[in-house]
């Protein structure tokens, strides 16, 4: 939903209804996780998608009947014998898609909850995508980790699922949650689906050089909240860095260890050390292999990781702090460019994250997106 959000809320703010499709479960080969999104405009427009092309025309068709009769549907989409192309996932997948007309009368809560997306506070939306009362059907509960607002029926009901939201809130993860009709743990009769708006995990880049930039523009298209930091303020400019959130004058092993002691620092964030000079990545590779990041690569030659391997050691380091370094940073693609080499990168960044090899999918067998 994040990014559709910013044009729903420009039709929300006019006092337009339009249709916003939500993915809530998957299954098997699915090509989008739950809560992609796709918006329909009363004035037949579209933005975001719920699977890559498969079935976005059978959504569009639903907003269009939500916004009309301001109802709300729970779809399952898979493999259709017939004609797969019709209305089915090619890929064998299955997912099942929510649609809703959404506006101020039916969702007054999405100004505030919009707000806190903008300003990166932690935050969820709880919906009742089916229960057995169809009134509760499409009811939001919105829930920040000190409140909420809105409500899913009844005050058990809001109590059991915003306590489990801030659950999924904390690990950043969205889902199915299942109860009885009122919220209870054991039962069923009321499905809700938690959509969580964490912050956007954060991308250092340490270096203020050519590659850096490559690594800055690649990382903000992931998703990323990129910092680029280095100690040389002729080099740290936001001119060379346009597409980086901020860019930093410090010693890079001094920025780092404030950030960590501020508690900006999280397992979701990803390190880049591109500085390749020791006075530079020796200091901040000590800090940074002694916090529980995702990630933490750094920039240079066999030669040049040997020499910093013995650096480190020397640093007090030890065999399972230097084991989490990715060095030489990157996958084998044979990268030549900076643009190449932050490729490269964040290929690395995504194999790790979700336990990719880096292999050709063509001379693979098996499933292709990992769970």
């Amino acid at each position: 939903m994040r990014d559709v959000l910013d044009d729903l809320m420009r039709r929300y703010s006019a006092g337009e209804t339009a249709a916003l499709g939500t993915v809530v479960a998957t299954f098997s080969s699915a090509p989008r996780a739950p809560g992609a999104a796709m918006l329909v405009g009363a004035d037949g427009s579209v933005a975001g998608s719920v699977s890559g092309g498969c079935v976005e025309g059978a959504v569009y068709e639903l907003g269009q009947q939500v916004i009309a009769d301001g109802g709300a549907v729970l779809q399952r989409y898979g493999v259709s014998d017939d004609d797969a192309f019709a209305v089915g996932l090619t890929c064998g997948g299955i997912i099942d898609v929510y649609v809703e007309a959404i506006n101020a009368a039916r969702f007054p809560e999405l100004a505030e909850l919009a707000k806190s997306v903008d300003v990166e506070e932690p935050v969820a939306l709880a919906t009742v995508v089916e229960h057995v009362e169809p009134a509760r059907r499409g009811a939001h509960l919105v829930v920040w980790p000190d409140r909420q607002a809105g409500s899913l029926g009844s005050p058990r009901a809001d109590d059991a699922v915003a306590d489990d939201a801030r659950g999924l809130l904390a690990t950043g993860r969205s889902g199915l949650l299942q109860y009885g009709v009122d919220g209870q743990r054991r039962g069923e009769g009321m499905s809700v689906f938690v959509n969580s708006f964490e912050p956007p995990p954060r991308m250092l880049v340490f270096g203020a050089i050519d590659y850096a930039a490559a690594m800055a523009r690649l990382g903000t298209f992931l998703g990323y909240r990129v910092t680029v930091c280095d100690a040389r303020p002729v080099f740290a400019t936001n001119t060379r860095f346009p597409e980086a959130h901020e860019v930093v004058v410090d010693w890079p092993h001094r920025y780092l260890a404030a950030e960590v002691a501020a508690g900006r620092i999280d397992r979701r964030t990803v390190i880049a050390v591109l500085t390749h000079d020791p006075k530079f990545d020796v200091p901040v590779l000590e800090v940074a292999l002694r916090c529980d990041v995702a990630y933490v690569g750094a920039m240079g030659s066999r030669r040049t990781h040997d020499d910093r391997l013995i650096r480190l050691r020397d640093a007090g380091l030890t065999a399972d702090e230097l084991s989490r370094l990715s060095s030489p940073i990157g996958l084998d693609l044979g990268a030549r460019t900076p643009e190449e080499t932050a490729v490269s990168i964040a290929a690395e960044i995504i194999a790790l994250r979700w336990g990719g090899k880096g292999e050709r999918l063509s001379e693979l067998t098996g499933r292709i997106h990992h769970p």
